[in-house]
């Protein structure tokens, strides 16, 4: 019981101090309820949204039942994820007044000739996310290192942390600072550094059946699976940056991504090393819960914008989880719909095409409908285009749904096509 006192008594004197700012501090931003929020239909599709953990938490319960073993570790995650959960939704309201008495401000282009386009909307959130998540990962280190004796991972775990800890500082610098592009790249770079020096794992890869009699069954790559390594920290933090633009999509495509990536480590701790999937699963939890608490605020109506603090802070993340877990290549499956807005936006990334600064549909005040852009090329304006003009929150859930369909077609390629291309 002594674990469990340590890990709980600061949360919850954090959490009460939050409730007690909450109630001292005047609200500063007013609310942005149009009518229809109250609508049947509107309830239902908020309703199946928050639906979304259900499946991955229920995988959980169904596991911790059927295997005592780890059911301590997984009970352990689920209820410092629920404290996430609480914290970052109590802490965001105490924020908000600061980020706008400082400045730290947005306004919603996609409303703009209206009076909600009008509103300043506290920026960068992720921050608060990012904090709870590396508060509450440490904390439960306490309870972790008493009941799983195989300490092997604490060097890697702390990188892990160290790297995530990095990312979230510079990502709130720029969103301070608003860095440009070139810099963007350079950022999860120097965040991974820490990761990349402590990482012990294997540097060989499994080659695919067509390239055997040439390359042979295993290839050591050294030093360029480093390399590889810190590549896929830059694409999975910018991968989430650049598919943007509305309420509620960069922390709904996260908030699938991470379910999908909690069920395939759930799948897989009785498949391969066991320390490799706890690990993957306790980082990833916590994702799920902040991230959750965060698309409260932020699904539309907007009352916060994530910040790029918050696309840095879980791509750094994922990316951390798909090395430790040994699962990359499964983790860019899960990325589909980012693989295909990034190489349907190179021209415009590269400079080929002339690229604005906010790559947004059109809104017609008029009608409520957001409209793609030919000129803008992401997935966001060729979803619009091939669909037709959508609203705001329905363009969301289009999205949203083409990442869970992704995300299953990733499982069915994974567990189904897998021994086509790497046989034993």
């Amino acid at each position: 019981q002594a674990p469990y006192r340590t890990l709980l008594r600061p949360v919850f004197a954090i959490g009460a101090a939050a409730e007690f700012i909450k109630i001292k501090m005047p609200a500063t931003n007013p609310k942005r309820t149009p009518s229809h929020q109250n609508t049947p239909s509107y309830r239902f599709q908020n309703a199946m949204l928050m639906g979304v953990p259900l499946l991955p938490l229920a995988l959980m319960a169904f596991y911790t039942y059927n295997n005592t073993q780890y059911s301590p570790l997984i009970i352990g995650t689920v209820a410092m994820s629920g404290m996430a959960f609480w914290l970052t939704k109590s802490a965001i309201p105490v924020i908000m007044p600061f980020m706008l008495r400082k400045g730290i401000i947005g306004k919603d282009i996609n409303k703009k000739g209206t009076p909600e386009g009008e509103v300043p909307i506290p920026e960068s959130q992720g921050v608060v996310c990012g904090v709870v998540y590396v508060l509450c990962v440490i904390l439960f280190q306490v309870y972790f290192t008493n009941v799983w004796k195989d300490l092997t991972w604490l060097v890697e775990y702390n990188a892990a942390l160290t790297s995530i800890c990095f990312m979230i500082f510079l990502g709130f610098a720029d969103d301070v600072l608003d860095l440009p592009w070139r810099y963007k790249l350079l950022l999860p770079t120097l965040a991974s550094l820490p990761l990349l020096v402590a990482y012990r794992g294997s540097t060989s890869v499994v080659m695919p059946a067509f390239a055997r009699p040439y390359l042979g069954r295993i290839v050591e790559l050294g030093f360029l699976y480093q390399v590889y390594m810190g590549s896929l920290a830059v694409f999975c933090t910018n991968a989430v940056n650049i598919l943007a633009g509305i309420n509620g999509l960069e922390a709904g495509q996260v908030l699938v991504i991470s379910c999908s990536v909690l069920i395939h480590n759930l799948v897989q701790i009785d498949i391969v090393d066991p320390n490799s999937s706890l690990l993957s699963i306790l980082l990833i939890t916590p994702l799920i819960a902040v991230t959750m608490a965060l698309l409260w605020y932020n699904w539309y109506p907007s009352k916060v914008f994530v910040g790029d603090t918050f696309c840095y802070f879980s791509g750094m993340t994922f990316a951390v989880v798909g090395i430790l877990g040994h699962f990359s290549k499964t983790l860019l499956l899960f990325f589909l719909p980012q693989i295909i807005n990034f190489v349907y936006s190179i021209p415009q990334l590269i400079g080929i095409v002339p690229c604005p600064r906010h790559r947004l549909p059109k809104y017609d005040k008029d009608t409520g409908l957001l409209h793609g852009q030919l000129s803008n090329m992401n997935l966001l304006n060729l979803t619009l285009l091939t669909v037709g003009p959508m609203s705001e929150r329905t363009t969301c859930i289009v999205l949203m749904a083409f990442q869970v369909l992704c995300c299953a077609a990733g499982f069915a390629i994974r567990y189904h096509l897998a021994d086509f291309f790497y046989p034993q």
